[in-house]
């Protein structure tokens, strides 16, 4: 019984398991098309007059991920206040947006009215991202 346990421990190890830098490493040529960050820590979608709002925000929570492993910035969500202002998204809209893709389970909210991505969004989203701006 030892034995199996050790083998699917192995296993889980090696195929389940995922290395929160390995996801940024692996995506980083393709982000690097979509944001920007500051010596301050602070996100720059460069795409956002090209993007829907939902997808703004997917990008800058991208960027707040890449931005904590850098150690530019202290903390890897961003509150609604910050978006409201970084992406320029009126509180009417943003609010909606937000609970959508958290409905989604494109994002989560790590406290009240704080929200992260995934890592295991990553790839996906900069993907989609990518096929709708080229279908533009």
């Amino acid at each position: 019984m030892a034995k199996n346990n050790q083998n699917l421990k192995r296993r889980i190890l090696q195929e389940m398991t995922t290395d929160y830098a390995n996801a940024l490493e692996k995506n980083f040529e393709l982000v690097k098309q979509f944001i920007r960050i500051t010596s301050k820590g602070e996100i720059d979608v460069i795409i956002k007059d090209k993007l829907p709002g939902k997808e703004r925000i997917l990008l800058y929570l991208i960027g707040k991920l890449y931005a904590k492993e850098a150690e530019l910035a202290q903390v890897e969500y961003a509150g609604n206040k910050e978006l409201q202002e970084e992406l320029g998204i009126p509180r009417g809209s943003l609010l909606p947006w937000l609970k959508d893709l958290r409905d989604k389970n494109l994002i989560r909210a790590v406290k009240k009215g704080y929200h992260v991505i995934s890592i295991n969004l990553i790839e996906k989203t900069l993907k989609m991202v990518e096929r709708k701006l080229k279908s533009k």
